[in-house]
């Protein structure tokens, strides 16, 4: 870990051939928007040789060859995989967008990965540990997920390493921040004409020695005299830091008693504490300066990623299923076992076609064969359950646009497969004489809602299969055909994924849309009882149409939907034509009676009626039911029926306050507050769906990030009169 020579394999005797699953080491870069993870990236494919210094390889590919989404957003918004090489071992680099819109392909990248790696800048201090960020190192903790942290941006003027580290271990130490350590203190060079003094090395506190990178290679060098003390105090907690975790118990006596621990057994103890995920290195990293080779920290990064990350085969692999929910035995990282992978991202290429990245947790993924391809469905979102078989087509390990093939892909790897016309993100991939479905992880739910409509009627010929694609590459979106409102809405997580997602939709699938106000599912029912006459007397030659109605209106309780009853006496409308009246009042109902919006919770009584031996009809009846009904509405009070929505917002203790202020601000009604772990709580409250239409993007903005929120339908409710007359000005224009 920086405390050996870059040729030298992991610890604890791990092998270091790149052809079996203990030669693999997956590791996902973790933070928020502008922390450094691409430039990382960049870093480590510079220092291992896989890019030249200008950022390509012999056939032209580049790590940052994003798509043009992505230079025109100034952001990653999707998941990328970097393979490179290091002392003979294979390491599968994901690079997640760091904005929180695209949390679902960060979570497909952390399912994917066997350790992660979190970066953040020095040039932001404090304010570079968001409170997103910390809620997913929560989440890696909770899985047990190994973690290091690596320190960006040092050759910012304002970056001060140290006082970054103190915030790391007080953001990520939790109750153990002697579990969150540097490994390596910067070493500064002289000082420059505008006084910054440029961080030019590292120096190893187990080692003591110097890893110096000014001349744009690592060397190593002994500290002077005057650099040993400044070093002696962090190198002391760490070491204590390092023995806590030990599983010799015999260690900290001894070094309590004044022994001096042989380096070599301190390297191999953090290197198992850091595999179980109960200690946290800090490093430090900068880019390489111009003609240098290697950026500051890479090599130290690098090691640690090979000596101290797990390996496939020490990590749990997900619980696997038959398709009929039967319990199967624990997966293993084993090539020569069953085969079980995963599509952890769908992609359209215009010349390949879709082209799925896989993580294989068990057997051996070849080209050609038939594999069953099976899904838990994601229904709500407009995703199908998925029982095909399926055979792919060429293996290939991405760089940038390029792909380049595989004859394989092992129990432990990542991979892009092409030609699986079926399989979605999530799906599995198994043997199709034994076909398993593997547990899903946590999927994000969309709280955006984006209305849209096709552009012209080419659009709308292509629309439906554009979207077809566009949810099949992305499970954090729901696509509703919603019923009511007859609207065509995709849900989203944030503003940015929406702009996205309507991008792709122009770009790769040539379908462009408009959107329109996004509109909730409204009612009207009646505020007092009212009658109603219905006449329906035409005559013009030949058969004429005669029927005559009578009703009675009156409110009943809500979700009591619509009730008819008949009691009308003496035959004065004949038998046959009572359920055309009724038809006739609920065909009327369901396009509304005041601002064209479905009639619920109301009994309409048939009292009396005319009828014609030879003019009356089926039709004739069903008109004037309905005219029955709008002439009652039209002498009573008509409310309109919004959807309340109970919400539960879960918040940093310190936002609590303005969110239940912004939440009365909406016409919610706060229910109640409740602790939900160290420093959170939740809020739960009723609130009109109208108003919390934009608040996944208001609650990011509340909260700084640290917010989330559920929201489930509650029940339909009146509207205050003031909202309700804008409702209705906006029917009678036709807005």
């Amino acid at each position: 870990m920086g405390e050996k020579t870059s040729t030298q394999p992991g610890a604890a005797g791990r092998a270091v051939t790149a052809d079996r699953p203990h030669g693999i080491r997956n590791v996902a870069l973790v933070g928020h928007t502008g922390s450094g993870k691409t430039t990382l990236v960049e870093a480590l494919a510079l220092a291992t040789g896989a890019v030249n210094r200008a950022g390509r390889v012999e056939d032209g590919a580049s790590v940052s060859d994003y798509d043009e989404i992505e230079h025109r957003q100034q952001r990653s918004v999707q998941l990328s995989l970097v393979p490179v090489e290091w002392a003979g071992i294979k390491v599968n680099v994901l690079d997640t967008p760091g904005y929180a819109d695209f949390v679902g392909e960060l979570r497909a990248g952390l399912r994917a990965a066997d350790a992660a790696l979190f970066v953040v800048s020095a040039a932001e201090g404090i304010e570079g540990i968001t409170g997103a960020t910390r809620m997913l190192w929560e989440e890696c903790a909770a899985v047990g997920m190994p973690r290091a942290i690596v320190v960006t941006h040092l050759e910012a003027a304002r970056a001060d390493f140290e006082a970054m580290t103190q915030a790391c271990r007080t953001a990520f130490g939790g109750d153990s921040p002697d579990g969150v350590l540097p490994l390596y203190l910067p070493l500064r060079g002289p000082e420059a004409p505008d006084g910054h003094r440029p961080v030019t090395g590292l120096i190893g506190l187990l080692s003591q020695r110097i890893f110096d990178y000014s001349s744009g290679t690592r060397t190593e060098a002994e500290p002077g005299p005057e650099e040993l003390p400044l070093i002696a105090e962090a190198r002391n907690r760490l070491i204590e830091g390092i023995i806590a975790e030990s599983e010799d118990e015999t260690l900290m006596d001894r070094y309590l008693g004044g022994e001096d621990i042989d380096v070599k057994t301190l390297i191999e103890d953090l290197e198992r504490a850091v595999a179980r995920g109960s200690f946290h290195p800090v490093l430090a990293a900068a880019p390489a300066a111009e003609g240098a080779k290697q950026g500051l920290g890479t090599v130290e990064l690098l090691e640690l990623i090979t000596g101290g990350f797990p390996t496939p085969p020490e990590r749990t692999a997900p619980a696997v299923t038959t398709l009929g929910g039967a319990p199967r035995p624990a997966l293993a990282c084993d090539p020569g076992g069953p085969l079980a992978a995963e599509v952890i991202k769908t992609s359209s290429d215009p010349y390949v076609g879709r082209v799925s990245m896989v993580r294989v947790f068990s057997g051996t993924l070849r080209p050609d064969e038939t594999v069953h391809v099976s899904g838990h469905g994601l229904e709500d979102r407009g995703h199908e359950s998925h029982d095909v078989d399926e055979r792919i087509g060429a293996l290939s390990s991405p760089f940038g646009k390029h792909q380049r093939q595989l004859a394989q892909a092992i129990a432990g790897d990542i991979a892009c497969v092409a030609k699986l016309g079926r399989a979605e993100t999530g799906d599995t991939l198994s043997a199709k004489d034994a076909p398993l479905l593997m547990e899903p992880w946590l999927m994000p739910d969309p709280l955006l809602p984006v209305a849209i409509q096709a552009h012209s009627k080419a659009d709308e010929d292509k629309l439906s299969q554009g979207l077809a694609r566009l949810v099949a590459e992305d499970p954090t979106m729901r696509l509703e055909q919603n019923p009511h409102t007859h609207q065509v809405v995709l849900w989203c997580l944030g503003e940015a994924h929406r702009d996205v997602a309507l991008e792709r939709l122009r770009t790769r699938y040539g379908v462009q849309v408009d959107v329109v106000p996004h509109k909730v599912s409204l009612r009207e029912t009646f505020g007092a009882k009212a009658s109603g006459r219905g006449r329906h007397v035409k005559q013009s030659g030949g058969h004429g149409q005669y029927a005559i109605c009578e009703i009675e209106v009156e409110p009943l309780p809500g979700g009591s939907g619509i009730e008819f009853i008949d009691k009308v006496v003496g035959g004065a409308v004949p038998r046959q034509f009572i359920p055309s009246v009724e038809k006739g009042v609920r065909a009327q109902a369901a396009r509304g009676v005041a601002a064209g919006y479905p009639l619920v919770d109301v009994r309409v009584t048939l009292l009396d009626g005319k009828a014609h031996s030879v003019d009356s009809s089926d039709a004739a009846f069903q008109t004037a039911g309905a005219l029955a009904l709008r002439e009652a509405a039209a002498e009573a009070r008509i409310h309109l029926l919004e959807p309340v929505a109970e919400v539960q917002v879960l918040v940093s203790d310190d936002y609590v306050g303005p969110v239940m202020s912004d939440l009365s601000g909406r016409r919610g009604r706060v229910l109640g507050t409740e602790q939900s772990g160290t420093g959170r709580t939740l809020v739960r409250a009723e609130v009109p769906e109208i108003e919390i239409g934009r608040y996944a993007v208001d609650l990011r903005s509340i909260s700084h990030g640290t917010g989330r929120f559920s929201r489930t339908y509650a029940r339909h409710e009146p509207m205050p009169p003031q909202a309700a007359d804008r409702i209705r000005e906006q029917a009678d224009s036709g807005a």
